[in-house]
């Protein structure tokens, strides 16, 4: 993520990642305050054993982009809540990225985290047996908690 302050949202991801069981490496690497960080996280993200990267970033959110540029692993970028634009400019800033250097635009905020970690556990589980059935009971407890007919529906 871009700052602690997207934390909040990001936790959102850490969670969903924590209940299927997927390891991961939370880490604030921002494109503008710690541009050295930055590159030398995406230049050696592979070599450390990364398959997916999931990047948050608020206002200009250029993290996601830059660290797709500096990387051939799957990069998915949850745009976070600004206080001036309600994250519309983040997510402007993170899905229009030039053609040749993707970034998997998911929604703003708590549902773009859910879903960059679902995502992120879909490419995982390509490889990964024990992901794809902890994807599929995660799936599964979903539609189970769906009832058929509103609570307080007399019928």
């Amino acid at each position: 993520m871009g700052s602690q302050s997207d934390w909040p949202t990001m936790k959102h991801a850490a969670d969903v990642l924590d209940e299927l069981g997927i390891a991961y490496d939370a880490r604030i690497v921002s494109a503008h305050r710690t541009p050295d960080r930055m590159y030398d996280f995406a230049k050696s993200a592979k070599s450390e054993g990364f398959k997916v990267i999931i990047a948050g970033a608020g206002g200009a959110a250029h993290l996601p982009g830059m660290v797709a540029a500096l990387t051939t692993l799957p990069v998915f970028g949850v745009p976070v809540e600004s206080r001036a634009l309600s994250g519309q400019d983040s997510l402007l800033s993170i899905v229009q990225m030039p053609g040749g250097i993707p970034v998997g635009t998911l929604a703003i905020g708590k549902a773009g985290a859910t879903n960059a970690a679902l995502l992120a556990a879909a490419v995982l589980a390509l490889m990964n047996p024990d992901i794809d059935k902890a994807l599929e009971a995660f799936r599964a407890g979903r539609t189970a908690a769906v009832t058929e007919r509103p609570v307080n529906d007399p019928a």
